[in-house]
């Protein structure tokens, strides 16, 4: 059996007292276990350990050689020549991580230069990896050149050489490099929690807000503090029931006032509330200024998402229904408004509340011609079919999308990954995701086929390194102090967060998800059978379903909530055609086009109706419950009834469904028109347009220019039912 505890460098010594020469000049006693350490390190980076007898082996074979060479100073690179052949002997795969990691000072220059070279680009030319990012700006700049050596720091010390070899080759894509060692990734933030009794942010101690407007202005605050000390989506869930209780304590100050100065009752009463009305405007115009203009620490402007839709109180219906005037409305100069993009909306929606006749349909009907105007609120159903569905018929509970489609996995108050008893219940509301990496399905059985191997044996391979990589981030991330974001962590943003600032917060790992990606299930089906999502599907459904069942293994084994994540592939849907060509060619179907299609989505230039589009991506909704979104793209102008008939089939199949148009608007005369590339009012190409980048809406067209990359622009520019 394996001692961890035994001290080798006691049992094993050399002849003379040897010393090693260090490569600053200084000198330091040879010691046996010190090598044991440090190979120790090597193993692990290569997914396997020493038994006892291979670290015996290994002080024997060092001991041997340095009693042979017979002195008293040994320099460092030939101790480190001993120490690599002895790894050779017993366990040549560790050798190699030794020697990578030996080399290290050589690979800096060449990250060095990497960095160096992505910087004049950036400096020069800009990005476009991410359309959330204006790279014009020398803040972004900054930032983005971190990210660059971040993301270098990352593959070098955290990866190991079989997860380099699978991303560079593109069988796997680790998302967000440049910030997986600092973070987490997106979440659901309990900005209510934060509030409750007030909080401190910054050294300063913020009451909790007495009025609307004030709560306007410190969940702003919150929020664009909070979001930068992640990545990824960030989450304000049932802002309609956050912001109710300090309306009504506007709406009771405002009586108040009014009563005191002899206002009759009924007219202070009506005056008060359209003193309430004007203050919820102006607090969602006040945050559509400040999410679209502020950019984080990060350099982006934060994905920020708000639920609303549920609250049947009179100002939590007023919360809702102002957020969508406000933003069907837009923001701009007379003659010249247009809709911004953040923060997200997505309306909750309950049949028993919003459905025909019911209580709230007026909150539905504001949503569906907001939706149509902007294309935003996107739809999550709450009594359909499937997962969120369920989780809010039995147990009351929303599962608000984190960003764009990412959920969260149940985790019960009191069993956690599974409920105690019949009364335990899930908790969503504070909990994160800790990052995602993504298969590249065709890739894989490309790679099979070559091979002459079974395909699911190579998936699995893939499988369990994606496995690995989140099993050491829940490890490295639990090591991080509460003070690296202390309203999520002291304040009460995350569930469990009350730390001490000297904490680590390993404890709130535990209901932490993480997810394993799946891109371009079409072009799998494809190169599977030469059928595409639409013609087929069933191969595209076993592998899903494979991929189900080995992940359920992995939850119960390692006890973390790992997800299946539909991935909403931005740069990635560019780079993964130019990783498959690389290995295996240009094959039809499969990487002909620029890109590749997002997750389970059907490709974008099949000539199906919305109804079909949502019928076949149906299949495959159960089976991404960590991600997903469905959209169709609505061809008709502004058809208030034909939106309304798709969303409400949507609800009725528990989708999270989005509208697609594409919005234009001319920046010289003012004129909008949907699918518009040159003004017909005149005739002019400046023109802001707006167009669902994956999840999110994003801007194909800024005064003429794109902040998208070439491969996502020739994707817009052949949809037909995205």
């Amino acid at each position: 059996m394996e001692n961890e505890e035994q001290d080798y460098g006691k049992e094993y010594q050399t002849k003379l007292d040897v010393k090693v020469v260090k490569k600053d000049g200084t000198r330091e006693s040879f010691n046996v276990q010190k090598v044991i350490n440090a190979v120790g390190k090597s193993a692990y980076r290569a997914l396997t350990k020493f038994t006892d007898e291979e670290k015996r082996r290994i002080c024997s074979y060092v001991i041997e050689k340095v009693d042979e060479l017979e002195c008293s100073e040994i320099p460092i690179p030939v101790m480190h020549n001993i120490v690599e052949s002895a790894l050779e002997e017993v366990k040549p795969i560790v050798a190699k991580s030794y020697r990578d990691y030996r080399n290290y000072k050589q690979d800096f220059v060449r990250m060095l230069d990497d960095v160096y070279k992505k910087s004049q680009s950036i400096m020069y030319i800009g990005d476009k990896e991410n359309a959330n990012t204006d790279s014009a700006l020398v803040s972004t700049k900054r930032s983005l050149i971190f990210n660059q050596l971040n993301k270098e720091l990352y593959q070098k010390f955290f990866m190991t050489t079989e997860e380099i070899q699978a991303c560079r080759d593109g069988y796997i894509y680790v998302h967000d490099m440049s910030a997986r060692r600092d973070t987490m990734n997106c979440c659901l933030f309990d900005v209510q929690n934060v509030l409750s009794g007030g909080f401190e942010m910054g050294n300063i101690w913020y009451n909790e807000p007495k009025t609307l407007d004030v709560a306007f202005d410190v969940i702003g605050d919150i929020v664009l503090s909070a979001a930068s000390q992640q990545y990824g989506g960030f989450t304000v869930p049932s802002v309609d029931l956050i912001l109710e209780p300090y309306a009504q304590k506007s709406f009771d100050r405002d009586m108040k006032k009014y009563l005191a100065l002899g206002v009759p009752e009924e007219k202070a009463e009506e005056v008060a509330y359209a003193d309430v009305v004007k203050e919820m405007e102006q607090g969602f115009q006040g945050w559509e200024y400040k999410f679209n203009t502020v950019a984080s620490s990060r350099g982006d402007y934060p994905f920020i998402t708000v639920t609303a839709g549920t609250g049947t109180g009179r100002f939590a219906k007023l919360a809702t229904v102002s957020m969508l005037k406000v933003r069907r409305e837009g923001q701009g100069k007379d003659g010249f408004r247009k809709p911004v993009l953040f923060p997200k909306i997505v309306f909750l929606y309950d049949e028993n509340l919003h459905g025909p006749g019911k209580p709230l349909e007026d909150v539905f009907e504001e949503g569906v011609r907001c939706s149509a105007k902007t294309m935003y609120p996107d739809w999550l159903s709450l009594t359909g079919e499937g997962y969120v569905a369920s989780m809010y018929k039995k147990y009351g509970k929303i599962v608000s999308p984190m960003g764009c489609r990412a959920f969260l996995s149940p985790w019960y108050v009191r069993g956690g990954m599974h409920p105690a008893d019949e009364k335990d219940e899930p908790v969503f509301v504070g909990r994160f995701n800790i990052g995602a990496v993504s298969l590249h399905l065709p890739m894989i059985l490309a790679k099979a086929r070559q091979e002459s191997k079974d395909f699911y044996e190579v998936l699995d391979y893939y499988l369990n390194l994606i496995r690995q990589l989140h099993i050491r981030t829940y490890a490295y991330l639990g090591e991080m102090r509460a003070s690296t974001n202390p309203l999520a962590y002291c304040e009460g943003g995350f569930l469990g967060g009350n730390l001490k600032l000297s904490d680590k917060i390993k404890p709130l790992l535990k209901s932490a998800t993480a997810s394993f990606g799946i891109t371009a299930l079409n072009e799998l089906q494809m190169l599977y059978n030469g059928k595409s999502l639409v013609e087929d599907g069933q191969f595209a459904l076993e592998v899903m379903e494979h991929i189900n069942s080995k992940i359920n293994e992995y939850k119960e084994e390692d006890g973390n909530l790992y997800a299946i994540y539909g991935t909403p592939a931005e740069n990635l849907c560019g780079l993964q055609v130019k990783q498959f060509r690389n290995k295996y060619g240009i094959i039809e179907g499969v990487s002909d086009r620029e890109y590749v299609s997002n997750s389970f989505h059907c490709h974008v230039t099949e000539d199906i109706t919305p109804i079909e589009k949502q019928d076949k991506e149906g299949r495959f909704w159960n089976l991404c419950n960590g991600g997903k979104i469905q959209y169709v793209k609505y061809p008709i102008d502004y058809n208030i009834e034909a939106v309304k008939t798709l969303i409400r089939r949507a609800m009725d199949k528990g989708f999270y469904e989005g509208v697609n148009l594409s919005l234009a608007y001319c920046d010289d005369c003012g004129h909008q028109e949907l699918e518009m590339d040159i003004c017909p009012k005149c005739g002019s190409r400046n023109l802001t347009k707006i167009d669902r980048m994956n999840g999110y809406l994003s801007y194909s067209r800024v005064h003429g220019d794109t902040r998208l990359n070439d491969a996502k622009m020739a994707e817009i520019a052949e949809r037909k039912s995205m």
